[in-house]
């Protein structure tokens, strides 16, 4: 290989790196953290969903969980998938 041709390659990796660790990277370590969340959802966990409604964790199925929210205490059914986040004591107040 000569080394014009390298010259020209090397730059395309570089940036093919960069992508790697500034972009792939973070977010398989985010995906890695959400998955896992979804993994330790247990029964009364006080969740926000994707929607933003807040409530608690009823049942939890397979692939679903049952939320209960608000004064009625509608019941929704919902994919794992449709929860963003577990809410502490401290931020469901």
């Amino acid at each position: 290989m000569s080394m014009a041709l390298l010259m020209q390659i090397l730059p395309f990796v570089v940036i093919l790196g960069v992508f790697y660790l500034f972009l792939i990277l973070p977010e398989k370590k985010r995906r890695k953290k959400y998955e896992g969340m979804l993994d330790s959802l247990k029964v009364n966990d006080e969740v926000l969903t994707r929607g933003g409604i807040i409530g608690k964790i009823i049942t939890i199925k397979d692939d679903y969980v049952v939320v209960e929210s608000g004064p009625e205490r509608a019941r929704l059914k919902l994919s794992k998938q449709g929860i963003s986040t577990v809410l502490t004591e401290e931020e469901s107040k």
